[in-house]
């Protein structure tokens, strides 16, 4: 998932200089891709028997692998369009999959597990981000697509055999409570007993996630063009796999440090880090604010999903989780189509506006802050009882994106 969904942006610059494709053209096949994953991610939440299908998985590692194949059989946007959108809806359920796998699977073990785990997407970024890099001198636009679509196979078939989330039981339901800590109330009392309570915080964390999923995908797909715009060669490349191999641990990480700090306080500064690793190409210019950058971004971004929805499950709100992977999935779709008008100047200006953005997310992860119930009344059959704010869980580590 993560060369299927990410290798578009280190061979975007490839594409600008050997297939003529424009600046605003390169936004829209970046939007066509976050449509199409907007869609596969509402599939899971809608059909929940999807995510317990080893045929949809394997079909969508075939088709994912295939549109990789199929993008330098084309000079047509509108093709390269509809194969990224594809692409989209093969990512988001190949990742819905493998998430509630692992979930399933792994819910006996420390959370730290699952966080490795899902450091699997930036270990796909650094990979293809790689393979880029070495073809470059080499090869053209064409071959950094076929060699994806191989790299892509030959992970594809490593994962061939992933067992899906089995159907669930009564006891693994109340597992599955005992372990997330949730709330074993009817859906109708939970709505009349935290909604109303929780309503304000989760306003302000649904707001500072939607504006982060704005900003954080305007970085995500053009920064390697920013960075070769301003420096030439292979520094746009080497950025790129210092994002992926810096994102493999950082899931792991943001669930050690929930142990230590509030979730609001860290997601705050995740979001001011993030912003200042965006920025940075765009107000220094040179290598080594382009590998700070790098750094900066690659470590907070799937931090901050991580911070995000755990949040949200903590505040116990209802379906928070759908809602605000909804919301940044909106994000995403928006992000390219603002700053479309501003890349017939470069890309200096998309990257300032997207860490703009992501500043006024952490300006509403500030609010959240403001009085958050870091204790939660939990309503039981018998009475209600105080519980202390629950540790990172391999639920929270796995529920961003």
């Amino acid at each position: 998932m993560g060369v299927g969904r990410f290798v578009y942006t280190p061979i975007l610059p490839l594409m600008h200089a050997g297939a003529g494709l424009s600046a605003s053209a390169g936004a829209n096949l970046a939007t066509a891709n976050y449509i199409g994953y907007l869609l596969g991610a509402l599939l899971g939440i809608l059909a929940p028997a999807v995510v317990r299908s080893r045929a949809l998985l394997r079909a969508s590692l075939v088709v994912l692998t295939g549109t990789l194949a199929a993008m330098p059989a084309t000079h047509d946007t509108a093709v390269w369009f509809a194969l990224r959108l594809l692409a989209g809806v093969a990512s988001a359920l190949i990742f819905v999959i493998a998430v509630s796998s692992l979930l399933s699977h792994l819910r006996e073990y420390p959370a730290h597990l699952p966080g490795w785990a899902f450091g699997g997407v930036g270990a796909g970024i650094a990979l293809s981000g790689l393979l880029v890099l070495l073809l470059r001198p080499v090869a053209d636009w064409r071959a950094a697509w076929w060699a994806s679509a191989a790299l892509a196979a030959v992970l594809a078939v490593a994962s061939w055999n992933l067992r899906p989330e089995a159907p669930p039981t009564t006891t693994q339901a109340i597992q599955a409570d005992q372990v997330t800590g949730a709330t074993t109330v009817t859906a109708a009392a939970a709505d009349s007993s935290d909604g109303p309570r929780t309503h304000r915080w989760f306003t302000a964390l649904f707001a500072s996630y939607t504006l982060e999923g704005i900003g954080y995908i305007i970085a995500g797909t053009f920064l390697v063009a920013a960075i070769e715009q301003s420096s030439p060669g292979p520094l746009g490349g080497g950025a790129w796999v210092l994002v992926g191999l810096a994102a493999v641990p950082s899931s792991a990480l943001w669930a050690w440090l929930g142990r230590r700090w509030s979730r609001p306080d860290l997601l705050l500064a995740a979001l001011v880090v993030q912003a200042v690793g965006i920025a940075l190409p765009a107000l220094i210019g040179g290598a080594l604010a382009a590998l700070v950058s790098a750094v900066l971004f690659g470590a907070t971004f799937i931090g901050v999903s991580t911070l995000a929805l755990a949040t949200g499950a903590h505040l116990e709100f209802p379906r928070s989780v759908a809602l605000l992977t909804a919301g940044y999935s909106v994000g995403q779709i928006l992000g390219p189509l603002v700053v479309s008008p501003l890349l017939h100047h470069g890309y200096q200006q998309a990257l300032i506006l997207a860490a703009s953005v992501v500043l006024v997310a952490a300006v509403a992860a500030a609010v959240l802050r403001i009085g958050f119930p870091h204790h939660m009344v939990v309503v039981r059959a018998t009475a209600p009882v105080r519980r202390p704010a629950p540790t990172e869980s391999a639920a929270d580590a796995g529920s961003h994106r």
